[in-house]
């Protein structure tokens, strides 16, 4: 589906473009670094059929953008560059969407494609609209526009996943009997998800600044490693992330083995406060004829207070070991 299309003309938003085939004149008549912007949601077969028409896209490049699920990549295709970059939100609670949005360049084009959870870009679109000198580099500019949006969404994404892992270690350690091992577990797949999909996006970006013509005719080489850099410091967040993940899956193992020592000891415990006088009344309801506590007058109650005697005796003990 078609979301949004304008044209662009010396760093000024000029119209829309409201029918496919009216592009090939628009492209006609583009001056350098104009350009058409099209953007698309989960296109159909017979949409992308109308813009490989439009604008003489390669086989192999609608089969990529067609199938999605692709890792972060560049490739060229003549004077056209496809980018695949991969998108993250987050989703309450604890649920890392991850979306792909397709960037397809050619002369005096460029098609955005997103794919799933992908990040929408109307405020992508509307942060280049108000600079003309960034639009006037020409579809480069939206390229780094988005590259850098998406950045800083991974951002936000890892500062609530860093707020789930505060609750989540402060539940390890809390009195609550309930295991957090599965919810511990769930975030640590959440951050290798992202860590796969953010690390290929680091390669990616340095990949554009020394290979992509674009990139170095527009002079952006500094604006991308300045994203390469919020890259490597949102990887380093990632990589903290996740090892204080497998602590706290080791601290909870190590407490849930606490519990069950604790449990143990209280079982223990009680067994032998109860064990005591069952020994004693095993011992006098022995049916042996010559037992003179059997015709003491008061054997009965010295029996009873021996029992009570010990059991408490073994209950102040154990509470005041911390057993009970």
């Amino acid at each position: 589906m078609i979301v949004a299309s304008a044209v662009y003309r010396d760093g000024r938003r000029v119209g829309e473009l409201t029918d496919l085939d009216g592009a090939e004149p628009v492209l006609a008549d583009a001056q350098e670094h104009d350009f058409v912007w099209i953007g698309l949601h989960e296109p159909t077969t017979e949409e992308f059929a109308a813009l490989t028409g439009a604008f003489h896209l390669h086989d192999l490049l609608v089969e990529d953008a067609l199938k999605a699920h692709q890792r972060p990549k560049r490739e060229r295709y003549g004077d056209v560059a496809f980018v695949v970059v991969k998108s993250a939100g987050y989703e309450h609670p604890d649920d890392v969407t991850i979306g792909e949005i397709q960037l397809i360049s050619g002369p005096g084009f460029l098609l955005t494609i997103r794919h799933g959870a992908a990040s929408p870009l109307a405020a992508v679109r509307q942060r280049v609209e108000d600079d003309a000198n960034l639009l006037r580099l020409g579809a480069i500019a939206v390229l780094y526009a988005v590259v850098d949006a998406i950045v800083d969404d991974y951002a936000l994404v890892i500062e609530e996943l860093e707020s789930d892992v505060d609750e989540a270690e402060a539940a390890v350690f809390s009195d609550d009997r309930d295991n957090p091992a599965a919810r511990i577990f769930g975030l640590k797949r959440q951050v290798l998800e992202l860590l796969r999909n953010v690390i290929p996006m680091g390669e990616l970006v340095r990949d554009l600044v020394v290979r992509e013509p674009a990139v170095v005719e527009a002079g952006l080489q500094l604006e991308f490693r300045d994203v390469d850099d919020h890259l490597q410091r949102v990887l380093s967040r990632l990589e903290l992330v996740r090892d204080l993940l497998t602590d706290a899956l080791d601290a909870n193992l190590a407490q849930v083995g606490v519990r069950q020592n604790d449990d143990m000891r209280t079982i223990s415990a009680w067994a032998a406060v109860i064990a005591a006088p069952t020994l004693l009344a095993g011992v006098w309801g022995m049916n042996f004829s010559h037992m003179p506590e059997l015709s003491w007058a008061v054997g009965y109650p010295i029996a009873l207070g021996s029992m009570l005697v010990l059991a408490v005796f073994l209950w102040v003990r154990f509470k005041r070991a911390g057993w009970i």
